[in-house]
């Protein structure tokens, strides 16, 4: 059995890799240019990436031909670069042409010299710097095929040492041990090895992490005296050093930072978050520098793990775990990538770029082993409760990068971050220029490596998708597949693209996949739960609307069980229970039960879904509790006001909106709430008061003339209604639906007349008063409504509205005509689609085959 080697390429990799047969030339055998002769043809000062490359080329040729004097010198060329991450480099690469064409050697003596050659390239380098774990393996190998074996274990203890998940590693010490039973020495293969043994034996106890070596915190801050304590408190105890760059706070942040013993530089914002970022490095004396942003919190438990980075010095920079948590409130939403943080302090690796600032381009990332991606932790904040300020922000950085743009630069990773600014912004046109201008410069320019591009590929469907571009957005989704294998978020994506399509099969089979794929590795930027329980709750949603119950229960189950800490789960899982006739008040305490306590976020979902759900007293304590907790919570007083309005309380309902200010972004819908009171309940001098405040808070023109509409009817003025303008009838029907979901019918026949007298085609007005009928269970109400369409012209929207009313009331072979007739009407309607599965899903296989 062979031992396994690290980046060893076979030959069947790919073009140009180990193994690949020179060109024959002439009559048959093989003839190649002459080597040059002496060092002095190496341009020392030759990219690291591209020496290698070129030695490696030569070092085919010469293993080609069996001018193995002509190999050997190459490892002396490989130590002349000035660069010491390029001679590792070539080394690397000459040490994995020689076992690679030891495979194919066409005599045992020829394979012995080759190892013996590899052997002696690989000592060398080590003599000069023990601590590689890649060459220490390498070293070992050739000395096992040696039958050097004590020697090879010796190589092999020594790189397990510095690294032990080396890739194969493991599996090479257990096949040594597998020789060396029974084995008895003899003669060695060659005059060299007990040479090339003895230098092994003594260099391997050498190969040891370092230490002592420091760690310094390199921070840019402006006004951060929330978040700076907390980021501070967890980092001090795992760096030596802290520098702090202000650029220009008006808070406490400076004060902060000293308190915790930091170097405070203040310098003005030039417009570059590289220049900050370069200065804190330029004042940092630390052997290793880690830099972090005021809301990023390194995880308490893994201050130790990233003390002991500071002793792998064969590395030159490592990532860590990015968690950073979205949504509002807490909700347990959070996407994982993994950040290049933690570097060498070397004077030439600095940042580039206005905003979205990089170091990568400075690093070796060509050397293998230069780069990890280590589990050290750190959380980020900064996008909680940040939903409102992202546009604005977005703006901004827009600003930056057109500047950086109009410098000259046109960069993949500019167009990358263009299209990520514009689709935070809603304009996924202009992110999709973006991002495909930003993926074509990536294949140009061989990019194909650097650690955003998942993200944009990811990004790229996501934009399709929003455009409508949903064949395209699943097809790329799949070839990003093939260069990211595991990425179970384009997965989910095309999942997302299927079930819009109306494709429910498809989009149940690819969530199916994103279980089996599990969540995808942090170093492709994914959303945590991907593989887990967001497919499992989307699965569950779609059964719900298909109405099957257990398979979602199931699901839900197993969600609420595993990822309390997911609040977007219990939407669902309330409204299975309720949909299952459990009691409002027993699902919030088998919620409680799961989760703990219950938060006030958890409180919100609660009231939010009993809302939707008609249990209207349930969701006014649950938002009763919300307030208890945050009492200047205008969404939530807002959503308490409504649910009052529902049960017709309308003066409570108009007090509790009245106490949102003016100036709160809920202002508008709150003065709408405080109107509907007052009107509905009778109060029609507060609700002159509360028109007042309609117009000051920028409830528009249209909209405030059908709550005077409203008004004249509920004053028994005579004068004709208004003509409300078609702009004005969604909020109409608002107010229909509202009083019709109170049970208000006195109130809803007085006001339908304003639909009536609306520039509402006579169509629609049916459309609007027969889709709230249907959802609010009226169903005869429904069917003479969408019968009078029918009367007049049929269409597949009435056709649809009749097949609901059919299935709702448990006639399934009526349901099954209507959307037939519909689906005839209108071939592309998914919902008459839709509706025909179902139909055909609840009368059997004899209804299934004729649908």
């Amino acid at each position: 059995m062979a031992l396994r080697l690290t980046g060893i390429p076979t030959p069947d990799d790919s073009t140009g890799s180990a193994g690949d047969a020179p060109a024959r030339l002439g009559g048959g055998g093989l003839r190649i240019a002459a080597a040059p002769q002496t060092a002095a043809a190496v341009p020392v000062s030759e990219s690291g990436s591209g020496f290698g490359a070129r030695l490696r080329e030569q070092a085919r040729l010469q293993l080609a031909v069996n001018q193995l004097d002509r190999y050997k010198a190459l490892f002396d060329r490989a130590a002349e670069h000035e660069d010491s991450h390029a001679r590792y480099h070539a080394r690397v690469l000459l040490i994995e042409e020689g076992l690679s064409a030891s495979s194919k050697a066409a005599s045992t003596t020829q394979a012995t010299q080759l190892f013996v050659a590899v052997a002696d390239g690989a000592l060398r380098a080590l003599e000069e710097e023990p601590r590689e774990p890649v060459l220490l393996n390498y070293a070992g190998v050739a000395l096992y095929e040696l039958w050097s074996l004590d020697a090879a274990r010796a190589l092999f203890k020594a790189a397990q040492r510095l690294d032990p998940a080396l890739p194969h590693l493991t599996a090479n010490l257990r096949e040594l041990e597998r020789r060396r039973k029974g084995y008895r020495p003899g003669k060695p293969l060659h005059a060299s090895v007990p040479g090339l043994s003895a230098r092994a034996r003594k260099l391997a106890p050498k190969a040891q992490p370092a230490r002592n070596l420091t760690l310094g915190l390199c921070m840019i801050v402006k006004d951060e005296e929330e978040m700076l304590p907390k980021c501070l408190a967890a980092a001090a105890p795992a760096v030596d050093e802290i520098i702090v760059v202000d650029t220009g706070s008006t808070d406490h942040t400076v004060e902060i930072a000293r308190e915790f013993g930091a170097k405070v530089i203040e310098q003005p914002w030039t417009g570059s978050f590289s220049d900050a970022r370069n200065t804190s490095f330029e004042h940092a004396t630390t052997d290793w520098i880690i830099y972090l942003d005021a809301d990023e919190v390194l995880a308490g438990d893994d201050v130790k793990r990233l003390r002991s980075l500071t002793g792998r010095v064969w590395r030159e920079a490592f990532y860590l775990v990015m968690t950073s948590f979205t949504g509002e409130g807490g909700t347990g939403e959070a996407v994982t990538n993994s950040a290049m943080r933690v570097f060498r302090n070397r004077p030439h690796y600095r940042f580039e770029g206005r905003l979205h600032e990089q170091i990568a381009q400075q690093l070796p990332t060509y050397a293998v082993g230069r780069i990890e991606h280590c589990p050290v932790r750190v959380d980020h904040y900064g996008y909680l409760g940040a939903v409102r300020d992202a546009k604005e922000k977005s703006r901004r950085n827009l600003e930056l990068l057109k500047a950086q743009q109009s410098e000259g630069t046109d960069t993949a990773f500019l167009h990358f971050n263009l299209g990520t600014e514009y689709s935070v912004l809603g304009d996924y046109r202009s992110a999709l220029t973006e991002f495909e201008r930003s993926w074509d410069l990536v294949k140009v320019h061989g990019e194909l490596e650097n650690d955003y591009v998942p993200a944009l590929v990811y990004r790229l469907v996501t934009a399709l998708r929003s455009c409508g571009r949903l064949h395209e957005a699943i097809t790329r989704a799949q070839d990003g597949l093939e260069r990211f294998p595991g990425f179970t978020d384009l997965v989910y994506s095309q999942a997302q693209a299927a079930l819009t399509l109306g494709e429910e099969i498809d989009a149940i089979s690819y969530w199916e996949r994103c279980i089996e794929m599990g969540d995808a590795p942090a170093r492709y930027g994914a959303a945590v739960g991907a593989g887990t329980y967001r497919p499992r709750i989307a699965l569950a949603e779609l059964y719900l609307g298909r109405g099957e119950l257990e398979p979602a229960r199931a699901l839900l189950d197993w969600c609420l069980a595993e990822h309390p800490d997911f609040l977007p789960g219990i939407d669902p899982y309330v409204s299975l229970q309720l949909r299952s006739g459990a009691d409002p008040a027993v699902i919030a305490e088998q919620v409680e039960e799961h989760l703990g306590s219950l938060s006030a976020a958890v409180h919100f979902i609660l009231g939010g879904t009993f809302y939707r759900h008609g249990a209207m007293a349930a969701a006014e304590t649950q938002f009763q509790a919300v307030l208890r907790a945050r009492p200047n919570s205008a969404q939530s007083r807002v959503q308490l006001a409504e649910a009052l309005l529902h049960q017709r309380r309308y003066a409570e309902a108009a007090s509790e909106a009245a106490r949102v200010a003016d100036e709160d972004p809920y202002a508008g819908l709150a003065a709408r709430i405080e109107l509907s009171g007052r009107i509905a309940g009778g109060d029609l001098g507060g609700a002159a008061e509360a028109s007042a405040r309609a117009a000051r808070v920028g409830v528009s023109a249209a909209e405030r003339e059908v709550f005077a509409g409203w008004l004249q009817i509920a004053g028994g003025a005579e004068e004709p209604l208004p003509s409300l303008p078609v702009v004005a009838t969604p909020l109409l029907g608002v107010l229909l639906e509202t009083l019709l979901r109170a049970h208000d019918f006195e109130g809803f026949e007085r006001l339908i007349p304003l639909l009536h007298n609306s520039a509402l085609p006579e169509r629609e007005q049916r459309e609007v008063l027969a889709s709230m009928y249907l959802d609010q269970g009226f169903l005869p109400q429904a069917a003479q409504e969408w019968m009078a369409v029918c009367a007049a012209q049929p269409d597949a929207r009435s056709l649809i509205g009749l097949a609901r009313v059919a299935e709702r009331s448990g006639q399934i072979a009526d349901a099954a005509v209507f959307a037939g007739e519909a689906l005839a009407l209108d071939p592309a309607s998914t919902a008459a689609r839709e509706l025909v599965r179902r139909c055909a899903h609840a009368s059997g296989p004899e209804m299934a085959l004729t649908a």
